[in-house]
């Protein structure tokens, strides 16, 4: 219960932070593209310093899905990782609603060109998120501090890329939680399909590279988002 619940508030932080951002980035122009990248990246370097611990600092379906995929989470485990994301997710975006309004967009996702390209942008982002965190999560010297600036540069970094053509979500429960507050439904299948593809590749490529497979750990004591 305490890993769920750690799942669950790291999500509602990455909601309530980096869709913040966005909200007040749209009201005040004061923060721009690299400011709002910036507060995404951070929020979750300091909730794996948090949570880390406790859950894994997943955070995201998609990463939970590939630990499933890559044999170091158990099915059932990655299941209900994803539901406590998403309730998190369901929960942040709310708050954001009930503090800002509607009228900043509360951070929903949506593509500036085709679904297509959306689709693969996402995709190929969090492929290379759920890389670094893979790397992070099997190398023992990538604990604390390492694993929390490597993967928040990269999400970061995925922002800063992504950001003006998809989001830069690389998190089905990032986008889905805005989403159904916004009532914006229309290409969330975007932000579902496109980061858990990545992250299933990754995953795959990782082993392969690595060589080995890993067994499944009962209790995740990896860093990662």
């Amino acid at each position: 219960m305490r890993a769920h619940l750690a799942e669950a508030l790291g999500t509602f932080s990455l909601v309530f932070a980096g869709c913040g951002a966005i909200a007040v980035e749209s009201r005040t122009g004061q923060l721009g593209l690299i400011g709002v990248a910036l507060v995404f990246g951070l929020v979750i370097a300091v909730m794996i310093y948090a949570l880390g611990h406790i859950s894994g600092a997943h955070f995201n379906p998609a990463v939970s899905v590939g630990f499933a995929i890559g044999r170091r989470l158990p099915w059932s485990r990655a299941a209900t990782y994803s539901i406590a994301q998403i309730a998190g997710a369901s929960i942040g975006a709310p708050v954001l609603h009930a503090t800002l309004g509607t009228d900043p967009g509360l951070g929903v996702t949506r593509p500036s060109g085709s679904h297509l390209q959306a689709m693969v942008w996402e995709a190929l982002l969090t492929f290379f998120l759920m890389l670094v965190i893979t790397a992070v999560a099997t190398d023992r010297r990538a604990v604390g501090e390492p694993a929390a600036l490597a993967v928040g540069g990269t999400v970061m970094l995925g922002a800063l890329v992504g950001g003006p053509i998809t989001g830069g979500s690389m998190n089905p429960a990032r986008s889905l939680g805005p989403a159904l507050i916004a009532g914006d439904l229309d290409s969330i299948w975007i932000y579902i399909v496109g980061p858990v593809i990545g992250a299933v590749a990754a995953a795959l490529a990782s082993r392969f590279l690595r060589g080995g497979q890993p067994r499944v750990q009962r209790a995740p004591d990896h860093q990662s988002t």
